[in-house]
């Protein structure tokens, strides 16, 4: 709450006394304050939203009205869900919370309220207007929001990309006409065909799906894309006009600085597209362009894995699909492209298969304090969310780089204590990558490769080799990414962290 000391300071003035140092009583004493002056606690409640600022979902009850919840969700951040039951209605933040109870839900907008009692919900305007809203079924099995027969959430939904894949990609590809159709992006071949420019605006793991969905959108459609943290994005000056699309990529739907960014492009007139896992969030509804929903399921744990390769299919679907209004891709190369994408699926599960090289990584390599994570061209944002993935739930300290700056200091910490993870596969920049191999190896490093299938040259180079299968070139991160989830997931195991909610962290960040 942005405004919550003015807001204090006020109230202490009218002789009101404050318990504790949290913002979120001063909700609480002016709503009753209001209460006294109005005699109605509904209106007090609505009067009192009216004047806080900032993103806040709120949700009030009153000891002298038993039987009545009162819920609202102010700017872009905080989620409201309304849960509607047999006989029974339920207020969360989030849809996975609910889901053992009903799949048919409720999404507040921003100044909207929410009056529940035993006959069920009612909607208005925080300024009183009563309002009528849509109720969405959410298609989500509420068992897959339990971790079955896996120790971990984590677990879990790493073994679920298969699945998850191949949902993101269902109905969505013509293998035999050669097309690409995603029915939910409102935008039409003449719209895409007058995009000049694109940026791509996310946080965190959405970010390094991001930097993959500039190599795919200027590799294919020949747009221009620049990439952009949204905790950045909102404090520059970007350069927004007609010909600009902002894509949104978020998981949740509800990180702040992402939704932020996209009220920056809305006012400004420009079309957005998100790319959304929760349906019904805020980043769907903001997107004026249309969405690209994951269709991933709910993930609960925090550190990301099936959100991310669902994010770069539908990065690459958004690319085919602006590739294809644009004419920029003929028909027999989009059959080629879309074969690919129909084979990832396989490939991820034959990696899944057999985990057992990790047992011996791990066990290696436990004590480590420092990881550095190499790769280039599409696997340099492999590196990145390598070393994201390692440090979020192991504790320990890695980094990724380009493994082109690796002269330029990280050489200068790489010893014999230092673990180093390549990603080596057979591209266009293989033979550059083992130089990096043979760099890190003269200087005491030890090697971790992630090499294709059949490649016995990095075997003679690295003292570890996980092997992926051969893909198209620019899908190769989908596959490399598989090992490193993994290799992360086992080490936190092995060192006793709480894999699915590291310290610290939380799954939404909806606050900046």
């Amino acid at each position: 709450m942005e405004n919550y000391l003015d807001l204090k300071g006020r109230l202490i003035e009218q002789g009101i006394r404050f318990s504790s140092q949290t913002d979120t009583e001063v909700i609480a004493h002016l709503i009753g304050l209001y209460e006294r002056e109005t005699g109605d606690f509904v209106a007090a409640f609505g009067k009192a939203m009216q004047d806080l600022r900032g993103g806040n979902a709120v949700v009030a009850m009153n000891r002298n009205h038993h039987g009545l919840i009162l819920a609202a969700r102010l700017g872009y951040a905080g989620a409201v869900v309304i849960g509607l039951g047999n006989g029974e209605t339920f207020v969360a933040s989030d849809v996975p919370a609910i889901l053992d109870y009903t799949q048919r839900m409720v999404f507040l907008d921003d100044g909207e309220m929410a009056l529940v009692t035993s006959e069920g919900p009612r909607f208005f305007r925080i300024s009183g207007e009563p309002i009528e809203k849509e109720i969405v079924t959410v298609a989500w099995d509420p068992v897959s929001a339990a971790k079955g027969g896996y120790k971990h959430f984590m677990q879990k939904e790493i073994f679920e990309q298969p699945r998850a894949i191949s949902d993101c990609l269902g109905g969505r590809v013509d293998v035999e006409v050669g097309e690409v159709h995603l029915n939910d992006l409102l935008l039409s071949d003449e719209d895409l065909r007058r995009i000049d420019k694109i940026y791509a605006v996310a946080c965190g793991t959405a970010l390094y799906a991001c930097l993959l969905g500039k190599f795919f959108i200027e590799t294919l459609a020949g747009v221009r894309v620049e990439t952009d943290y949204g905790s950045e994005f909102r404090y520059r000056n970007p350069i927004l006009d007609e010909r600009t699309l902002l894509l949104a990529v978020t998981q949740s739907g509800e990180t702040v600085d992402t939704l932020a960014a996209m009220e920056a492009a809305r006012a400004a007139g420009v079309k957005s597209v998100s790319i959304v896992n929760a349906i019904g969030s805020q980043a769907a509804r903001l997107a004026n362009g249309g969405v690209i929903y994951l269709n991933a399921g709910p993930e609960i744990g925090v550190a990301s894995t099936k959100a991310f390769t669902t994010m770069i299919i539908a990065l690459y679907l958004f690319a085919l699909r602006l590739a294809q209004a644009r004419g920029r891709i003929e028909r027999s190369r989009m059959r080629q492209e879309i074969q690919s994408l129909l084979e990832i699926p396989n490939h991820v599960g034959d990696l899944l298969r057999d985990t057992s090289i990790y047992a011996e990584l791990v066990d290696r390599y436990h004590r480590a304090s420092n990881m550095l994570y190499l790769g280039r061209w599409v696997n340099y944002p492999i590196a990145l969310e390598g070393a994201l993935k390692m440090k979020e739930i192991s504790y320990i300290h890695a980094e990724g780089y380009p493994a082109g700056e690796m002269k330029h200091g990280p050489i200068a910490l790489i010893d014999e204590q230092m673990p180093v993870v390549c990603i080596a596969i057979r591209d266009q920049v293989y033979e550059k990558m083992l130089s990096n191999v043979e760099q890190v190896r003269a200087r005491g490093g030890e090697v971790i490769a992630i090499a294709t299938e059949g490649d016995g040259l990095i075997a003679e180079k690295a003292q570890h080799v996980i092997y992926v299968p051969r893909t198209a070139p620019l899908l190769s991160p989908i596959v490399t990414t598989i090992p490193l989830q993994l290799l992360a997931y086992y080490m936190a195991v092995r060192r006793g962290a709480d894999v699915d909610q590291p310290r610290n962290l939380a799954k939404s960040v909806t606050v900046e």
